[in-house]
């Protein structure tokens, strides 16, 4: 017996189990715009008439060739679903540019692209020496060359004269893997969440400081919004690309006072980055400095399209990692259930070593708190992957709700029924009462149905 909301792999397949129906299954497929695992829902819609109790409108799973209501799973990883991460990347992008260009359309004024906005790269700190490829002025030099080839204390080479290829897997792997801090490392990774929020605290501190003022004056007549978006570095530590926006004391029209510059907003920000730590207890006792890596990049952005500083290729950039998570450091899209099964896992020696810290202690009482083993997979790291600041610009759920109301009208032309007056009378009622039925987990290829690849 087939599981709830299972569907064939084949067009074939189609036509043989609904027949004449197959081109209605493979119209309700396509409006999950291609989903690798569709949600499946039974249940139905009603539109009721509050003063008459007429029913107005029904819609059914049952009026569904395949009983079933289909709904894109929304997972926003590409790894685990394509086409719905490009939908998510598409609202990161929308959402992101909004806040630099502005978005009329949704209320948000374009007099934004006129305030002081920087693109911060906040990365981690050394946790040991790992491959890298170094690039200077488009040539490739050696990874970590040294005149005398030191040899660390575990009898390893400390040095490495190899010039890595963009895709060597080497890349982002210990040197020594026995030098390399794996428990430091998780548990950055564990705590960064708490960093970036001191971070944030510290802003208005370190802007009240350069304007020499209180701190609740510089509070009151400017604000810095920030959207922000994490990406795994390749030797498994997770850093922050972040767009920070100076704007006045109104929630987003108004331009900050003057003296508020792009370059004030620049030093700001790494001033509160490099003021900002915290200092927690390690398993064997010794203290761990949680504080932002050297390697710190501020730079303003542009208004326009051109350039890789403009608002366009910023927004884009956030976009681009908005989709991505652990598994392009070595990790994996889904949880670990066990200590055996990471001993069996096909990924790189590093981030097998990583996910066994995660475990070994995560398991200790004093950081279960951190969940570390639920977040084994992630290499420690349980924060949000795309946020902002409340009043930085359109939320998802505003895209989001607008492309339904979009799609709502085009099924109600489809269904030859565009006069909506009925259903938008006052005194309609809409009732949803559907339930979960499962995930279909075998949906039709593209290329069989002349679909988008």
């Amino acid at each position: 017996m087939e599981a709830p909301g299972s569907l064939p792999s084949s067009l074939s397949a189609l036509s043989a189990r609904y027949g004449t129906d197959a081109l209605a299954v493979l119209e309700q497929l396509k409006r999950t715009n291609d989903c690798s695992s569709p949600i499946a829902l039974v249940g139905e819609r009603l539109t009721i008439d509050r003063e008459t109790g007429e029913i107005i409108d029904r819609y059914g799973s049952d009026q569904e060739p395949t009983g079933v209501v289909l709904l894109p799973c929304r997972n926003r990883r590409a790894s685990r679903c394509p086409a719905c991460s490009h939908v998510y990347g598409g609202d990161a992008f929308a959402l992101t540019r909004a806040g630099l260009a502005g978005d009329e359309a949704r209320g948000v004024p374009a007099a934004l692209a006129d305030h002081p906005r920087v693109f911060a790269t906040l990365t981690a700190p050394s946790f040991g020496s790992v491959h890298r490829r170094v690039v200077r002025a488009g040539v490739v030099l050696p990874c970590r060359q040294r005149r005398d080839d030191p040899i660390c204390s575990h009898g390893r080479a400390a040095a490495c004269r190899l010039r890595h290829d963009e895709l060597d897997p080497a890349l982002g792997q210990a040197i020594c893997p026995d030098c390399f801090d794996y428990e430091g490392a998780v548990l950055w990774n564990a705590f960064m969440p708490v960093l970036w929020r001191r971070t944030i605290t510290n802003l208005p501190r370190v802007l009240a400081s350069r304007f020499g003022l209180s701190a609740a004056i510089p509070q009151g007549s400017c604000r810095v919004r920030f959207a922000k978006v994490a990406e795994f570095q390749r030797r498994g530590l997770v850093h922050l690309h972040v767009i920070f926006r100076l704007d006045g004391p109104d929630q987003r029209v108004e331009a900050p006072p003057d003296g508020a510059t792009t370059e004030l907003l620049a030093d700001v920000v790494a001033g509160a980055a490099a003021r900002t730590s915290l200092s927690i207890t390690r398993p064997d006792g010794g203290r761990l400095s949680i504080r932002w890596g050297a390697q710190m990049h501020v730079r303003a952005i542009r208004p326009g399209d051109e350039g890789e500083d403009s608002d366009a290729a910023v927004s884009g950039y956030v976009a681009k990692y908005a989709t991505k998570a652990a598994e392009s450091a070595g990790g994996l899209d889904r949880r670990i259930r066990s200590e055996f099964e990471i001993a069996h896992l096909a990924v790189s020696d590093h981030a097998r070593r990583l996910m066994v810290a995660c475990w070994r202690v995560g398991g200790l009482p004093e950081f279960e708190h951190l969940r570390l083993r639920e977040w084994a997979h992630m290499l420690g790291f349980r924060g949000h992957f795309l946020t902002k600041a409340r009043r930085y610009s359109v939320t998802f759920g505003e895209l989001r709700s607008a492309r339904m109301r979009y799609r709502a009208e085009l099924a109600l032309i489809a269904r030859g029924d565009a006069d909506d007056s009925l259903r938008n009378r006052p005194s309609a009622l809409v009732v949803r009462r559907f339930t979960f039925a499962g995930a279909a987990r075998a949906v039709v290829s593209p290329h069989e149905t002349g679909g988008r690849p």
